[in-house]
This record gives C-alpha cells, structure tokens and sequence, in this order.
C-alpha cells in the first residue's frame, strides 16, 4: 500500500495589516482559507501559488519568499504537504469568476482571524500567520527544480 500525499500551495498576502483569505464551501460547510490548492502535472510550486492565488481571488500573486513547509493529516487520514510563500498581489481582475467552491475574497485582520478560528479549513491557517509574525521566510532558490 502507497502513501498518498496531496502536495498543495498557499499564499500568504498582508496588506495595511490584513491577511488575504477566502471564503469556500467544503463539504457543505463555508470555511476560511488562505488562497491555496494542488499542484498540478508539469508545473512548479512558485507557478501553482500564482494560478491557484488568481483563480481563487482574482488577484496576480508574486511569490516573496517561502514561509514554510506545512505537514497535516486530516481528520479523514489525507496527508498534505503544504507549501506557503509570502508575497505581494498586484492588479485585481474584479470581473474575474472565481474557482469552483469560493464564495469571496476578503481581508481579515489577525483578531477576525483568531475570531473564527472554528470556521478555518484547517490548523495551517493560524500557523501560517503565527510564522509569518515570527519572522520565518526562506528563499525562494531553496526550491530546486530539475536541471
């Protein structure tokens, strides 16, 4: 039996103290996100962060550095390998759709945050923003990619 490991990125974004989130439904429930998803066949991680980061909030991403390297097991035995990047968003595109299962973007200060912390996808939420406040940023040329 294989290990199934879902490889996924997030974005971290703060602008004048707020954090960038998303508002989504997953299993019936609308919960609270940084702008993550998978990564996809044939694309890095620094080119996944900015497709999901614009799919989700309409929003271009530039990946700053790397906030860390996120390992969870969900209540349903899904193991993740989180990949979050700290970064600045550029132009907006407010007639964009956004992905399947968004409901909205939206800029959370850190108490509005640890306001609804039950309504949070998972425990990488707040760790991600307790990281980022700790100062943790790795470069960006410790992802190698193939020759």
């Amino acid at each position: 039996m294989g290990l199934d490991i879902h490889v996924t990125v997030a974005a971290l974004v703060v602008r004048d103290h707020r954090f960038l989130c998303v508002e989504e439904m997953v299993g019936g429930r609308l919960v609270i996100n940084q702008p993550a998803g998978h990564l996809e066949a044939h694309e890095s991680l620094l080119q996944a962060v900015v497709r999901e980061t614009c799919e989700e909030t309409a929003w271009d991403f530039v990946p700053r550095a790397l906030l860390g390297v996120y390992h969870y097991t969900s209540a349903h035995d899904v193991t993740y390998m989180r990949f979050t990047f700290l970064g600045d968003v550029t132009t907006h595109h407010p007639k964009q759709a956004l992905d399947k299962g968004i409901q909205r973007a939206l800029w959370l200060t850190r108490a509005e945050l640890l306001s609804c912390v039950d309504r949070h996808r998972g425990p990488q939420v707040m760790r991600t923003v307790l990281d980022y406040e700790r100062g943790r940023r790795y470069p960006l040329d410790a992802l190698v990619s193939p020759l």
